[in-house]
């Protein structure tokens, strides 16, 4: 494992077992404790592992691990599917699927595609949230994103830099962006070793205090949030989100389709795309 592994793995396993009570796994709560959840000595002795070992696995060490203790940890720490997939993602003991490769927008044939499904606001993102393309009422939804330029068009830089995507969520921010960032780094275990990964992880942490918080705690997911409600130039849209694979057509790359929940919000995207064509005939 390089180093940046290691590192990650130790910080992982750490807050994973600062999460575990000793009531949680039967082990008597009594004594004073410097630190929450489990010490290191009794995270050894229900995976069955040496102190030593462990111990030095969770500094980071370079030791060999094996499919079978990880499987002991992974139950020790209670870790749920995601959270096991992730620890052995960062211990190099599974098969990780080649890097998808990189696309910069979708093609003509996609575009149509996206425009088609106007007002339903539609956008494709990479694996890294990169904003590859999107159709008139995404446009108008994220505050104009063909002003934005396309080295900034990153719905997690914007979500937790731009001003106006800082209040374009109702009342959900703190949880949307928990979803976020335990995507990021759950999707960021198979490219530890991709500077375009690392890189965008250390400008978010440099630029914004909120996400450092949530990127220390280590959490990870594989999903989204299917209800989502914004704010919008012509009122607040309560939406749900489905998400398609976009396959080799966009480098790996998610369709994220947001629809209406209510009659309301349905005749406000109608809207929301005639706002968008007017926005851009008054620009002319």
């Amino acid at each position: 494992m390089t180093v940046s592994r290691r590192t990650e793995l130790a910080d992982f396993l750490r807050t994973r077992r600062e999460r575990v009570t000793p009531d949680d796994v039967g082990l008597p709560s009594g004594g004073r404790r410097r630190t929450p959840g489990l010490r290191r000595e009794e995270v050894a002795l229900l995976a069955g592992v040496g102190v030593t070992w462990y111990t030095w696995l969770e500094q980071g060490r370079d030791i060999n691990v094996s499919v079978q203790v990880l499987e002991a940890i992974a139950r020790t720490l209670r870790m749920d599917t995601q959270e096991r997939w992730h620890l052995f993602q960062l211990a190099g003991v599974t098969v990780v699927a080649p890097a998808a490769k990189n696309c910069e927008v979708v093609g003509e044939a996609a575009q149509a595609v996206l425009d088609q499904l106007d007002p339903f606001p539609t956008v494709v993102l990479s694996p890294r949230y990169e904003i590859l393309g999107y159709n008139r009422a995404f446009n108008a939804l994220g505050g104009d994103l063909d002003s934005i330029d396309p080295g900034q068009r990153n719905q997690l830089w914007l979500f937790f830099t731009h001003p106006y995507w800082r209040d374009v969520c109702l009342n959900r921010r703190p949880e949307a962006g928990a979803h976020l960032v335990a995507n990021l780094r759950a999707g960021l275990a198979a490219h530890l070793d991709d500077p375009l990964w690392t890189e965008l992880v250390r400008r978010l942490r440099e630029a914004s205090p909120e996400f450092e918080t949530l990127w220390r705690r280590h959490d990870v997911m594989d999903r989204g949030m299917p209800a989502k409600d914004f704010r919008s130039p012509v009122g607040d849209l309560h939406l749900e989100l489905q998400r398609f694979q976009a396959g080799e057509l966009s480098g790996g790359a998610r369709m994220m389709v947001y629809t209406p929940r209510d009659e309301v919000t349905r005749a406000r995207l109608h809207q929301l795309v005639a706002h968008d064509v007017g926005q851009r005939l008054h620009a002319v």
